[in-house]
């Protein structure tokens, strides 16, 4: 081929992608055990952080539109693990927190992150420069303004 730039091999987002699929194929069995998906991992993370959120601030934290993060929180309350309730002040609004049972499952899932970290990193330091590495390429993308403008998820309503 005369242009390697166009090459599958070449291409970051290629190497990206792939890492996506490998990382969520290891996590699948681990979540399986603990009854989540990927995706509703990320929000219990978030909630196990900081106890609420309102769904605002939770599509804002997993960089996700209330259009997904709704039918998944919806899912979490099936399951018992979060309540959802809208604030006396402002009815559009919101907040999700953990139940007793959501709670319990944060020491379930303490495992789940240093399985997965023996997967792609040696040792503390080799995380902590991968982990800053992935850091300042999300920075540098989510800065460049030149071109189309990058698609950020738009929120559709502030209260989901």
């Amino acid at each position: 081929m005369s242009r390697p730039e166009l090459l599958l091999s070449n291409q970051l987002c290629f190497l990206v992608y792939r890492l996506d699929l490998a990382i969520e194929a290891k996590y699948r069995p681990l979540l399986a055990k603990l009854g989540l998906t990927y995706s509703q991992y990320l929000a219990m993370l978030a909630l196990w952080e900081h106890r609420e959120l309102e769904i605002g601030r939770l599509c804002d934290l997993l960089a996700l539109d209330t259009g997904t993060v709704s039918p998944l929180v919806k899912r979490l309350e099936a399951a018992g693990l979060v309540r959802r309730t809208r604030k006396t002040e402002d009815e559009r609004v919101v907040v999700v927190s953990l139940t007793e049972k959501g709670a319990a499952l944060e020491d379930k899932a303490r495992t789940v992150p240093r399985v997965l970290a023996r997967c792609l990193v040696a040792d503390e330091k080799d995380y902590a420069k991968k982990r800053d590495l992935l850091r300042q390429m999300v920075q540098q993308i989510e800065s460049i303004t030149e071109g189309p403008p990058a698609r950020k998820p738009v929120r559709k309503q502030h209260g989901g």
